[in-house]
């Protein structure tokens, strides 16, 4: 089974990063999306298994982005991990209310996000 992982992050090398991250992942097709906007267009016109999000992005921020996918219909199912700089306690029990399913903090290690994708998309794509 293919799994679509939608990349939201606004700097070309951490896109890169995540990328590479996932490589070890069967059948993983990677769609990146530089910010928030370009993001929820993308999630609008296709269907992903899981989506990577960081917060800090310009135009639309992340938070605001979960929000948006976690109150649609079409979307609130999908699982999203926050991939940011911001490591405060407060920030992240905000994207918890928002319903994010996991928060991983840069600078990122490439085993844990692909673990933390595993985990969410489940063993069909290990």
């Amino acid at each position: 089974m293919a799994i679509k992982v939608l990349v939201v992050e606004d700097s070309p090398t951490m896109r890169q990063l995540i990328a590479f991250a996932l490589k070890p992942l069967k059948d993983c097709e990677i769609v990146e999306a530089r910010d928030g906007l370009d993001g929820l267009k993308k999630i609008n016109e296709q269907m992903f298994n899981i989506a990577l999000i960081d917060i800090n992005m310009p135009l639309m921020d992340g938070l605001k982005l979960v929000r948006i996918i976690k109150e649609d219909p079409r979307n609130r199912q999908i699982p999203v991990v926050i991939i940011s700089t911001e490591g405060g306690e407060a920030v992240k029990e905000k994207a918890m209310a928002l319903g994010v399913n996991a928060y991983i903090t840069k600078p990122i290690k490439a085993a844990n996000v692909l673990q933390t994708v595993r985990s969410l998309v489940g063993s069909a794509s290990a």
